[in-house]
């Protein structure tokens, strides 16, 4: 079953033409990865799924309904969650509050239960619960945003760029989260320059090269795809 269905859509910076036409779509259950160089398009197609930013011309459906003309908040009570491009933590908060502040759109008698999850999940968030969310490590700060994103329960959770500027050991671990939170149930859109990484773990990829979407397939496919290797595996 199809989730998401982006189709045509043309995104503007001004009299920039960033996104030109593309079409993808995201079924349920699946992780699809969208790889490209920097400035290809990636962000601002995930944002213009989440309504923070509208398309001129196409169409976005998210479970058979249109979002072209709903609000973001409207968005995420749909459920659909954006983990932003530079994890946009609330720095002066606590890691708890932050938290809580991914469950706004929901009762307050169910909140107490999803940060019980989300700390079973990310046990290094529990440790520092009381911690204001600005102090912590990249890696934590990541995990905090993730877990952010996951309080609003979402049925599809996009990812912008989660092992940006991570060692790689906590790439790894941030990979293999992802990967869990897939296996329990949600599906994944995933941003992400790390295309080897990402790749290795998605169902289907598309590669985006200045704003329009040059090859689509099976991730399997596109790691072995000569084209694929020379542009963005150092092949």
């Amino acid at each position: 079953m199809s989730m998401l269905k982006v189709e045509n859509i043309d995104v503007f910076y001004g009299a920039i033409h960033a996104i030109k036409g593309i079409s993808f779509e995201v079924n349920e259950g699946e992780i699809v990865t969208l790889i490209g160089a920097n400035g290809a398009g990636k962000s601002t197609t995930l944002k213009t799924v989440s309504a923070m930013m509208r398309p001129k011309n196409g169409t976005i459906t998210f479970l058979d309904k249109s979002l072209l003309n709903v609000a973001p908040h409207k968005i995420v009570s749909m459920g659909m969650a954006h983990c932003p491009e530079g994890r946009r933590i609330f720095q002066q908060m606590t890691v708890q509050e932050n938290l809580e502040m991914g469950a706004y759109t929901r009762a307050n008698s169910e909140v107490d239960d999803s940060i019980a999850d989300i700390y079973a999940r990310f046990p290094r968030l529990k440790e520092r619960y009381k911690q204001i969310a600005g102090t912590l490590s990249g890696g934590e700060q990541q995990m905090l945003a993730m877990g952010r994103a996951m309080m609003s329960k979402p049925k599809l959770l996009m990812l912008d760029e989660p092992s940006m500027g991570l060692a790689p050991i906590l790439v790894e671990e941030i990979f293999n989260i992802i990967q869990e939170l897939n296996a329990s149930g949600t599906t994944i859109l995933l941003v992400e320059q790390n295309a080897q990484m990402a790749l290795s773990i998605a169902n289907r990829g598309y590669v985006l090269e200045t704003g329009k979407i040059s090859m689509d397939g099976p991730a399997k496919e596109l790691l072995r795809d000569a084209r694929v290797q020379k542009a963005y595996l150092g092949g």
